[in-house]
């Protein structure tokens, strides 16, 4: 049976993507010494850039997003300019 790929939703937050770096590498199977060796990392950098990934280079967290099988999209917010202004955002 294949898994249904998640809805994909706004990043706000470095919290949530450590969040979702970590269940997607756990819903695989994997351990955090699996993705540091396929990222040329030592499992201890990785659980450091795991749980705070605002450390990850831009490369670096393109090449986790793959490592993952996540995808990167950029756009415009939906929405007025002032509804920005209503969302906490962390970055």
């Amino acid at each position: 049976m294949a898994q249904t790929a998640p809805a994909a939703r706004p990043l706000l937050t470095a919290a949530q993507l450590a969040a979702d770096l970590k269940a997607r590498r756990k819903s695989r199977g994997w351990t955090q010494a699996d993705v540091a060796g396929r990222m040329g990392l030592s499992q201890k950098r990785y659980s450091v850039l795991e749980r705070d990934p605002s450390l990850l280079s831009v490369a670096q967290l393109i090449a986790l997003l793959a490592i993952l099988d996540f995808e990167l999209v950029i756009g415009s917010r939906g929405g007025a300019r002032d509804s920005v202004a209503k969302r906490s955002v962390e970055w």
